[in-house]
């Protein structure tokens, strides 16, 4: 078998806010470790999802004239005309179906993939007073939210994760702030249960995600390649974490199957059972329902594909009974 090419040099692509960017720190490292001469260049692209925060997150493709990937778009042209040799992204944020030119390469190392309730008072969801205001840029989290609360006020956020704290802290009006636990980590905020935002401190409740199931891909860091571009190809293949890899295929594919975006309010995870079986559960709001689909099957992880459909026809079955 012929051997593959020593890999040289690879230019990193990334957005530019300070989780996308310790997210690609952490992609070097990845590389760096297993190439150490291997000759890195980062280059910073704005997407729409950028651009656009004067708007809720879920009229931005929208108003762009987009059908998916708000914050991977520019990204991808970028890989297209050969700026970039990889892209570096936020698994959530990817399209469940992508064109037949690129591919999900690798995957690192998933973090937490819990939502948290980031609160001025301790108490976490159930402390938080009838009518409380509480702030999220995701369908998903304020469906969720809504189901489980009705009592309180969803409000949109724009901006990245320090952004959204303050904007929390200086508020005179929300009570809580939705995010994803693994940003809060990547970014160091998190510490003993807290944040602390200017001085004041912030309690942080994990959500139960069994209950309030993650968004597909959530705590993951992907990255996108050209296909047949076997130079990157070969790098990603060094930094890839299979189990990752797997449980994510299934998440995916599930939206694939379902037509999900970006934006649809459906959350779903998989998680590696001890014995290698996945557990798949997802949850889905259907137009007009506040209360959602739940579903949860367990089957191989080497048929992510089997695994989607599985749960999908499950999901189905409840409906209709």
């Amino acid at each position: 078998m012929k051997e593959a090419p020593e890999v040289k040099s690879i230019i990193l692509g990334t957005r530019g806010s300070a989780l996308a960017l310790a997210q690609a720190e952490m992609a070097e490292s990845a590389l760096r470790a297993v190439f150490p001469d291997l000759d890195i260049k980062r280059r910073v692209i704005k997407t729409t999802g950028d651009r656009r925060t004067d708007i809720p997150l879920s009229e931005v493709a929208r108003a762009a004239d987009m059908d998916k990937g708000v914050f991977t778009k520019e990204l991808e042209v970028s890989l297209q005309n050969g700026d970039i040799d990889i892209a570096v992204h936020s698994l959530k944020d990817m399209p469940s179906l992508l064109d037949e030119e690129f591919s999900i390469a690798a995957v690192l190392p998933r973090a937490s993939r819990k939502d948290v309730l980031i609160g001025k008072e301790s108490g976490g969801l159930e402390g938080l007073r009838r009518g409380a205001k509480v702030a999220t840029s995701s369908v998903r989290r304020r469906r969720l939210l809504e189901s489980m609360r009705p009592d309180l006020e969803i409000v949109d956020i724009r901006g990245n994760v320090p952004t959204r704290i303050r904007k929390l802290r200086e508020s005179e009006e929300l009570e809580g702030l939705l995010l994803a636990k693994a940003g809060l980590c990547r970014l160091e905020l998190l510490h003993d249960g807290v944040v602390d935002s200017g001085g004041e401190v912030l309690y942080v409740e994990e959500l139960d995600e069994t209950v309030f199931v993650p968004a597909a891909g959530q705590g993951a860091v992907g990255l996108e390649i050209r296909s047949g571009d076997m130079n990157a190809l070969n790098a990603c293949k060094k930094v890839n974490d299979g189990n990752t890899m797997r449980v994510v295929a299934a998440e995916r594919r599930f939206l694939a199957l379902l037509g999900a975006g970006c934006e649809t309010p459906v959350g779903v995870a998989a998680e590696i059972e001890e014995g290698g079986e996945i557990r798949l559960r997802a949850v889905v709001f259907e137009d007009g329902e506040n209360v959602p689909l739940r579903g949860e099957v367990l089957g191989s992880g080497d048929d992510p594909e089997g695994m989607a459909v599985k749960l999908l026809a499950a999901m189905k079955d409840s409906r209709s009974s």
